[in-house]
């Protein structure tokens, strides 16, 4: 049994910061950041995006250079110089952003960070051990550009374990493992700590920081702004001293809501194809109705169909046979990306660097990707209408950001993701495909997205939302399907679905002979 907060031994440090400040050109990140982690803690870094969190931990991790400031690591003065001195010293880091090579597979990218000692036969091995133990289900032959982005993810968090840390940080662990994988990935980590491993743990989710955490520091505008211990605080006081406040509550469904739902505005009609690749996921037998007013929710582990479905939904996949999509009554299934825009069909891909956005073209310049009204029919640029376009979702989904002529690649992962949901959500859809809508942004920031895509449900868009949160498609979703092994279940009510129920389902462990009137 664990011991009260007051009753809690004291533990050496493992690492002190002091003073530690960095300016960039537009905005000073850090800003006189003291901070203590006692060896075998589990220590939550809090703050909303663009507070100064990933900042800090680049420093740590020797990643960024600070311009002021002291650490110390494990009782003597360091300066941590790049990433390679910080794993010498028994400093490891899983990033929000992954950084493998797309090239090689999953244990080429783990190997090369270690020590050449271990051939790559002894490094896969050992991938094959940890991912077994951690519930991190990953095969560590697989091409990195084959996998999904939760399975990247899990590829991270493997190659930071392997060289046995001191201090481990973690910058939004949980953000695609599903339920059950997080719930082992805490025993994990409550095993490290228990062996005298400090974990720094940055997330968003409240209820993790205070079941996993025994102390947390708060950022905000680069500045700490409380100490405190997690367990002893509700998520409404956590809030208000991350964000000044509160978030705003999301207004509940009106269980009569469904009598507005409109008619069937996407259709689509036994779509099966095989995979690209062996490492990809074939889908089979594919059916759903998206209906005019309604926001349709698609649950389910990462890595079984989702990116094959959305790839196919937004024309990035051409093998489509006629008929196998509608929108509007429109057969759509040979049209490409362009045309589904003019249609109103908009899409937010899963991965925002490189997909979502491009990481050196600046936001205004990012907001051609998929916003060309501000482009002539003879190919010329309306570079002032651009770049008010851009300072326009800065200001209206409060992006933190150097201007619209920041480049894509300086901003946090949640304000990144605010302007890429923002730029689509401002065109005014008929019909928006949104894939992970709140991965890694915070409460306030994940309260405003979601509240953005009730709005548009509100005045008749058509949403699908494709998530691995469950809470989030409880809270937002009319319908929801679940997705597993390729194959999609019945759509329920969310009145008659329960987390129980769509964990089950989640396995493919759903019943052929669902009663109809889940699908009316």
């Amino acid at each position: 049994m664990s011991q009260p907060p007051s009753q809690m031994p004291y533990l050496p440090l493992r690492l002190a910061l002091s003073g530690i400040s960095k300016q960039y050109p537009a905005v000073k990140a850090n800003d006189q950041v003291s901070l203590k982690v006692e060896a075998g803690r589990i220590h939550a870094v809090l703050g909303e995006n663009g507070a100064g969190k990933s900042t800090l931990m680049k420093i740590i991790y020797g990643a960024v250079q600070p311009d002021a400031g002291q650490m110390v690591w494990n009782g003597r003065p360091v300066q941590i110089k790049s990433p390679a001195q910080a794993r010498q010293l028994g400093i490891s880091m899983v990033y929000q952003h992954f950084s493998l090579f797309d090239t090689l597979t999953a244990a080429e990218n783990v190997w090369l960070g270690l020590d050449k000692g271990l051939s790559l036969s002894e490094v896969t091995a050992r991938i094959r051990v940890l991912a077994e133990s951690y519930g991190l289900d990953i095969d560590p032959l697989r091409p990195v550009h084959s996998l999904s982005v939760g399975e990247r993810q899990r590829v991270e968090i493997i190659r930071a374990l392997m060289g046995k840390p001191e201090l481990l940080i973690l910058d939004e662990p949980t953000s695609v493992l599903t339920p059950q994988a997080v719930d082992k990935l805490f025993i994990t980590l409550r095993q490290l700590a228990a062996q005298g491993c400090s974990i720094l743990y940055i997330s968003h989710k409240l209820d993790e920081i205070r079941a996993l955490c025994s102390q947390c520091t708060v950022l905000r505008g680069g500045r700490v702004t409380g100490e405190v211990d997690p367990r002893t605080q509700s998520n409404a006081e956590l809030s208000r001293l991350m964000i000044g406040a509160e978030p705003p509550r999301l207004r509940q469904l009106d269980p009569l809501a469904q009598s507005t739902v409109g008619t069937t505005v996407l259709e689509l009609r036994k779509l099966s194809l095989a995979k690209e690749s062996p490492f990809g996921t074939a889908l089979v037998d594919l059916s759903l109705q998206l209906r005019r007013g309604e926001i349709l929710g698609i649950a389910g582990v990462s890595g079984n169909g989702q990116q094959e479905l959305m790839a196919a939904l937004s024309g990035e996949d051409p093998r489509l046979a006629p008929g196998q999509l509608h929108v509007f009554g429109a057969d759509i299934a040979g049209a490409s990306a362009s045309k589904r825009r003019r249609l109103g069909v908009h899409f937010v891909p899963e991965e925002r660097l490189g997909r979502g956005a491009v990481p050196t073209l600046s936001l205004a310049q990012n907001t051609l990707l998929t916003r060309t009204e501000n482009v002539t029919s003879m190919g010329w640029i309306r570079t002032q209408k651009v770049q008010q376009l851009a300072q326009d979702l800065i200001a209206r989904f409060q992006v933190r950001a150097g201007g619209a002529g920041a480049v894509a690649r300086s901003l946090s992962g949640g304000n990144l993701q605010k302007f890429i949901v923002g730029r689509e959500i401002d065109a005014n859809p008929k019909v928006l495909i949104i894939c992970q809508p709140t991965w890694g942004v915070d409460v306030g920031a994940a309260a405003q997205i979601r509240a953005e895509l009730l709005k548009l449900r509100d005045g008749g868009c058509a949403v699908l939302v494709v998530s691995e949160e469950l809470d989030e498609l409880f809270e937002i979703s009319d319908r929801l399907v679940v997705m597993a092994q390729g194959r999609l279940s019945p759509a329920l009510a969310v009145a008659d679905a329960s987390r129980a129920l769509i964990g089950e389902w989640m396995s493919g462990l759903w019943p052929q002979e669902v009663s109809q009137h889940a699908e009316a």
